[in-house]
């Protein structure tokens, strides 16, 4: 059973995950694929095309294809025609709130079933970017510096946050949703005005804002397989295309981004990079999969880790897949290797 769409603001990434996955996973002959879409409102559907459906009540990111529609959709769970007794493992494609937190981990958890990826611990702490990098500061794990509030503490003395802010991390600094991934509410700020923007911004997409020091650095990620002992990847190296930084345009609309692969780094370097994405990986509790990010500042090669992805992007331009498929493992491959690490962790 694949899993997709959900309540968060990265529901469009997830279509375009969820399609890819189940094209592979159908193509192979060996898996009978049961896609399952949740739409914004939480409504699960199961019945006729949950794909095509979701489709059609979102700016989904298209690739060019067509599907035919047929039969009514579910409205609730309880008229799910496939129930999860009869589902062998889950593959969950909810990027964010609701998906990617531990939410329906803890119900497949419950119900008893083998899924891919993260448990519920471990998705929900590498979901939260304040606890994240609390776990990583207490494994003494190199970050950049960063402030967190929620909403309800920025509108009682928005003064003496940004005041901090401006004290602390000075600009330029970058804004985030706590719980929000794929960069979705981000936002850059090099003055006062725009640093009160862009924390108003992120408050609309989630309750607590976390607020990160700009640093002149390159970009470095490594993809993460596996539970008790996990594999590297090689790193790649993201390259942005256009002015600006590497937000929710750059990553999933063709031509925003570059991925060097491996990336144009020193092997010392690439050494640091797969020994602290695995200290990061086993810190957070991670399992199955996962994205690592990482800045190399330039100037000084200071390598920082910046955060940990647990259901990394699966689309066409997927920084995960690209750099296992340069690591030896294609993509469909992948899906196995993935599929076959839910089991054992089941058993």
């Amino acid at each position: 059973m694949v899993v997709f769409g959900g309540r968060s603001g990265e529901h469009e990434v997830s279509l375009a995950s969820a399609r890819a996955i189940t094209r592979a996973l159908g193509k192979s002959g060996r898996y009978e694929v049961v896609p399952v879409g949740i739409t914004r409102e939480g409504r699960w559907i199961s019945s006729g095309d949950p794909m095509r459906e979701l489709e059609s009540q979102s700016g989904y990111l298209p690739d060019g294809s067509d599907l035919e529609v047929s039969g009514s959709p579910a409205t609730t769970t309880e008229r799910l025609p496939v129930g999860l007794a009869s589902v062998d493992v889950v593959f969950p494609v909810l990027h964010g709130p609701y998906g990617e937190d531990g939410t329906i981990q803890g119900m497949l958890e419950l119900a008893g079933v083998p899924y891919v990826g993260s448990g519920v611990l471990g998705s929900a702490a590498a979901m939260d970017k304040p606890t994240m990098k609390k776990i990583f500061a207490h494994h003494n794990l190199p970050q950049i510096r960063w402030v967190a509030m929620t909403s309800k503490q920025w509108e009682k003395n928005r003064e003496a946050w940004i005041e901090k802010i401006e004290n602390s991390l000075g600009y330029p600094c970058f804004v985030k949703p706590a719980n929000l991934g794929s960069s979705v509410g981000i936002g850059k700020a090099e003055s006062t005005e725009e640093l009160g923007d862009a924390i108003d911004t992120a408050s609309h997409f989630d309750r607590r804002i976390i607020v990160e020091e700009g640093v002149d650095a390159r970009e470095i990620e490594v993809s993460v397989l596996g539970n008790e002992d996990p594999e590297v990847s090689v790193p790649g190296e993201i390259v942005i295309k256009k002015d600006g930084f590497y937000d929710y345009e750059a990553k999933y609309v063709e031509g925003g981004m570059e991925l060097i692969v491996p990336a144009p780094i020193e092997d010392e370097t690439t050494e640091e990079i797969r020994r602290i994405a695995s200290t990061a990986y086993e810190a957070i509790d991670a399992a199955g999969m996962a994205r690592v990010d990482f800045f190399l500042e330039r100037g000084t090669d200071r390598l920082l880790l910046n955060e940990i992805n647990t259901i990394p992007g699966f689309t066409p331009t997927s920084v995960y897949a690209e750099l296992w498929a340069t690591s030896g493992i294609p993509y469909e491959e992948l899906l196995d290797r993935l599929i076959q690490l839910a089991l054992q962790r089941h058993d």
